[in-house]
């Protein structure tokens, strides 16, 4: 009985994690979609959705390991940490300018547009879940649209 109960508990966590592992995918999906329009329009049509996949992975964890870093060598020698955020951002923006193969200020664009985009698509998405759902919170940051 002990060794049905531990199987059943194992199959429990694997379905949880397989969930888990599934919905982090679909996130990953649908938070590449603004970032692929934005590249899309600012690169001329050359962009590929699995390329805003790959720099939609990349770039949190280099703009994470960028910030992280200064902010511990900053924080110990000037105290503040408002230029880690800079750095950090600066970090994010260069793997788009090499994931998309572009220049600085076009990679800017694509940073600044897919912001947007994510905004309108999360407000977009908000709307319609508050139609279906009247109690349902917001997705954005943005007030409720109480529809």
């Amino acid at each position: 009985m002990f060794e049905q109960l531990l199987l059943q508990g194992a199959t429990e966590v694997a379905i949880v994690v397989l969930a888990l592992i599934a919905a982090l995918i679909i996130l990953w999906a649908i938070v590449s979609i603004p970032v692929w329009l934005a590249a899309k329009i600012i690169t001329l049509g050359k962009a590929r959705f699995t390329r805003a996949m790959l720099v939609t992975a990349v770039g949190p964890v280099v703009y994470g390991i960028v910030f992280f870093i200064s902010n511990a060598a900053l924080t110990a020698t000037v105290g503040f940490v408002f230029v880690s955020f800079i750095l950090a951002f600066i970090a994010w923006i260069a793997v788009f300018k090499y994931g998309f193969d572009t220049g600085w200020l076009r990679a800017l664009g694509i940073a600044v547009l897919a912001t947007v985009v994510f905004i309108v698509i999360g407000a977009m998405i908000t709307v319609i879940l508050q139609m279906a759902i009247p109690d349902a919170p917001a997705i954005t940051p943005l007030p409720s649209f109480n529809v």
